[in-house]
């Protein structure tokens, strides 16, 4: 069955692709009526692969949608998204919609459900991070008729548009400054990456760089859960007693690097002559630290701003063409923690 990628999808289509009727689909996806496993199965299965979300507009609002855009976050504990919430909020106070926000915790079957749910009051538009989801997150977005803008990461293909910054490039961009200030031996911590994509895609671009040089990363860790800041000094005494001559530490974001810079600074080691460090985010709350971690700012008001103006501009303006893939270009702070040749 072919569809239109903008137009919602309807109980027809979940019946033809189903071989069912509209009435025996609407009782499944109510759950309600006898309806046979077998039909019940087929029904969820069919519907779960156009990517169909019930809609929970009653009444006369049934085919309309409100004035409200989903913004779909992995954290709000994370300091980073707290400001790019800020940004969309900069956008659409100015305008009738209004952001709801779920937050997913990094995990893809939560996403699946917080979507789900977030596209049954038929919002006007979709902000979520990311470019990987779930074949079922995926589907969902791809057949909700409306604007979707992923945030965050341009290192691949989004579904409608996207905003944000190449992760690889940040991690060769630091790699490569790293290099120039003459370190060598660099050890690595930072969160399991096997849910957090973007740090996944820093780490590969700052190896890249490294083994073109001929330079490997000596000693790695990973952590989950807990206070970064208390991991950050965890992690950093861990690995020093490990790997004593290590030269550079890199942390997959700056709450760590704080924490490994504070316990540096109480061992009285010498940053950044005896060791370097960098972190990743630009945090301004650390701005206060004895030292200033160098690191990379990661544009998060600009991606939010950028990212609500494209949802404004495509309702308000449904022909016109705007940019619909946008990379911002972040930039090294070198700090007090980073040499500079």
């Amino acid at each position: 069955m072919t569809l239109d990628a903008k137009r919602p999808l309807t109980l027809r289509d979940v019946s033809e692709a189903s071989g069912v009727s509209e009435m025996t689909v609407s009782r499944v996806l109510r759950n309600r009526g006898d309806v046979s496993d077998t039909t019940r199965e087929r029904v969820l299965a069919a519907a779960k692969e156009l990517g169909y979300v019930p809609n929970k507009i009653a009444g006369a609002l049934a085919s309309s949608r409100v004035n409200l855009v989903a913004v779909i976050i992995p954290s709000l504990s994370n300091m980073v998204f707290p400001e790019v919430l800020t940004g969309v909020n900069q956008v659409l106070e100015d305008t009738v919609l209004q952001p709801v926000v779920g937050v997913t915790d990094y995990l893809p079957e939560k996403e699946e459900r917080v979507l789900y749910e977030m596209l049954s009051w038929r919002p006007s538009g979709v902000i979520i991070a990311g470019l990987e989801h779930t074949e079922a997150s995926r589907a969902m977005l791809e057949a909700a008729g409306i604007p979707v803008v992923e945030i965050m990461d341009t290192d691949g293909k989004p579904v409608d548009a996207m905003v944000g910054i190449s992760h690889r490039r940040a991690g060769r961009e630091m790699a490569k400054a790293i290099l120039k200030a003459g370190y060598s031996h660099i050890g690595f911590m930072g969160t399991k990456m096997p849910l957090d994509h973007r740090a996944r895609k820093r780490f590969e671009g700052f190896t890249e760089v490294l083994a073109k040089s001929g330079v490997e990363i000596e000693d790695r860790e990973f952590y989950s859960g807990g206070s970064a800041l208390a991991k950050g000094r965890e992690m950093t005494k861990a690995m020093l007693d490990r790997s004593p001559d290590l030269d550079f530490l890199y942390y997959s974001n700056d709450m760590i690097g704080a924490g490994g810079l504070l316990y540096l600074l109480d061992q009285g080691i010498e940053v950044p002559k005896q060791i370097g460090l960098a972190g990743f985010n630009g945090v301004e709350l650390l701005q206060g630290l004895p030292r200033k971690l160098a690191t990379m700012d990661a544009c998060r008001l600009e991606i939010g701003r950028k990212a609500a103006e494209i949802i404004a501009a495509r309702l308000a303006e449904p022909a016109v063409e705007i940019e619909q893939q946008v990379t911002l270009t972040p930039t090294i702070s070198y700090g007090d923690t980073l040499k500079r040749w």
